[in-house]
């Protein structure tokens, strides 16, 4: 089985590179993933990063308001079954999701649930093998497969995500629920100490949990967060335990000296964890360049090409700066346009 463009990934990224190339005519077939219990403790689900989150408030054309109507409208209704209840004050993340996937689809995307497990990009026409279905060789790939936030790994931790508990600052700083309120970063880099610095303007105050006594950020960055009146750093400590209850969601953290392990506790109404993310590259196998953090490197300026002719990469996959969603779907619509202009002149 032959296809002309394969898109690996169904994030903001992947559904968007497949509406463009769907509208080109291309006939894109997407591998969205697949459904497992392995991906659902990674976090790797069909849908991407923004399928896990709750209220989305800066993606550009979603306001707030109650869109209950056009939900039933614009959604398939056996997808629409399968959704939370809307909550009557804006687009969530997986209805914005589940928007994307439904126009990609009605421009004639086909869409696969199930992981790309390997790739051969050695020669063209590239092969591909599902991890359940059967290989198949396309012409052109583009590769939108994300990155997830790490995580500590407390069951705490995991109980109050998205009620308190988040992995971006930025995607969740200004929502109602942290303004005016202690916040706790986790984190000692530059990542950590721009979070805390970004949160700053909303919180009431930030404590920005270290395990060491010094911060791993650079001295620009480090002095940032020592001057700055709301941050304070709290050396020589971890996570122990997100506190909260069912109805209001993070209320505090316990938190463990890493040296000889007492605990004290600090209330709080969010905790942000900020120790990195983790690309979703392992299937390619070494068939792509990456860069030193594991990233698909992109070898041409103002472009979406990978070091291999024929292959793109759109998304989170590729990008470890700014890692938005309005990004991500700006370098699939890039993406997509590559790959079209790319099969146009024969795949030179």
């Amino acid at each position: 089985m032959s296809e002309r463009l394969v898109i690996i990934g169904s994030g903001p990224a992947g559904w968007t590179a497949a509406i463009y190339a769907a509208r080109a005519e291309l006939r894109p077939l997407v591998f969205e993933g697949a459904i497992t219990e392995e991906n659902r403790i990674a976090g790797t689900l069909p849908l991407g990063q923004l399928s896990l989150t709750t209220e989305v408030e800066n993606f550009p054309g979603w306001p707030a308001g109650d869109l209950e109507h056009y939900l039933n409208h614009a959604i398939a209704p056996a997808r629409r079954g399968l959704m939370a209840p809307h909550g009557h004050e804006g687009v969530s993340g997986p209805e914005l999701m589940e928007l994307m996937r439904q126009q990609a689809a009605n421009f004639g995307a086909r869409i696969v649930t199930d992981d790309i497990a390997k790739v051969d990009f050695s020669r063209r026409p590239f092969k591909l093998f599902p991890l359940a279905g059967e290989p198949l060789e396309a012409d052109c790939v583009i590769v939108a497969t994300g990155a997830r936030a790490n995580y500590l790994g407390l069951p705490s931790e995991e109980a109050f995500k998205n009620r308190g508990v988040s992995a971006c600052a930025v995607c969740d700083g200004a929502l109602p629920r942290f303004r005016n309120k202690p916040l706790v970063v986790i984190g000692g880099g530059d990542s950590a100490v721009e979070e805390a610095t970004y949160l700053s303007k909303f919180a009431s105050r930030v404590y920005l949990v270290h395990r060491r006594d010094e911060l791993r950020a650079s001295k620009i960055m480090a002095d940032r967060a020592k001057n700055d009146p709301k941050i304070e750093i709290v050396w020589n400590h971890a996570l122990a335990e997100v506190l909260g209850d069912e109805k209001q969601g993070v209320s505090g953290v316990r938190l463990a000296h890493t040296g000889h392990g007492e605990t004290q506790e600090r209330a709080a109404a969010g905790v942000f964890l900020a120790i990195g993310h983790t690309p979703n590259t392992s299937f390619l196998n070494g068939q792509l360049e990456l860069t030193s953090k594991k990233y698909v490197r992109w070898t041409v300026p103002f472009r979406t090409n990978t070091s291999v002719e024929g292959v793109f990469a759109a998304g989170d996959v590729a990008d470890d700066y700014y890692r938005q969603a309005v990004t991500a779907a700006g370098t699939g619509c890039m993406a997509a346009l590559d790959a079209e202009r790319w099969l146009a002149h024969g795949g030179h």
